[in-house]
């Protein structure tokens, strides 16, 4: 009987080891905002998954765009926690088409995003997280939101009166 529960045991210690190395690919960090600028813009910091540090930065920016456009910003500092802009249920479903451009690669998403605040986090510790197939970075973003916001009205995608 004591065979049979040490190989048990055995057979189920590498299982328990192994499993915090797939949890950075599987699990969904949630943006978190780090101030709020007079010119409307918040730096943030945001995460992004892909094959290497690039693509993982890159899908971090597009993560943050669309957290402020959809869902708002609501972890972190309390100054800067924001509404999303588009408070129309379901937009992102009715606007496919433009946001489906609008986020493509090399997109209108990036002229919405700045790095440059990356330098003054530095101290924030840079977070990297591996899984098998993946990785996931977490990057501080300025993210431009009276611009974007201003521009979803000149597309006619928010509607003034």
């Amino acid at each position: 009987m004591k065979t049979i529960k040490l190989a048990l045991l055995l057979f189920l210690f590498p299982t328990f080891i192994y499993a915090q190395d797939k949890l950075g690919g599987n699990y969904n960090f949630e943006t978190e905002c780090f101030g709020a600028e007079l010119d409307g813009s918040i730096t943030v910091k945001a995460w992004g998954n892909g094959r290497n540090r690039l693509d993982a930065v890159e899908q971090a920016k597009k993560s943050a765009v669309r957290d402020v456009i959809f869902k708002g910003v609501h972890n972190g500092k309390s100054d800067c926690s924001r509404s999303p802009i588009l408070l129309e249920p379901n937009a992102q479903e009715r606007h496919q088409d433009y946001f489906y451009g609008f986020f493509a690669d090399n997109g209108p998403y990036k002229d919405f995003v700045s790095m440059k605040d990356e330098r003054i986090f530095d101290k924030v510790k840079r977070d990297k997280k591996k899984a098998r197939e993946s990785v996931t970075h977490g990057v501080v973003i300025r993210v431009l939101v009276y611009e974007i916001k201003k521009k979803l009205i000149e597309d006619g995608i928010i509607k003034t009166k």
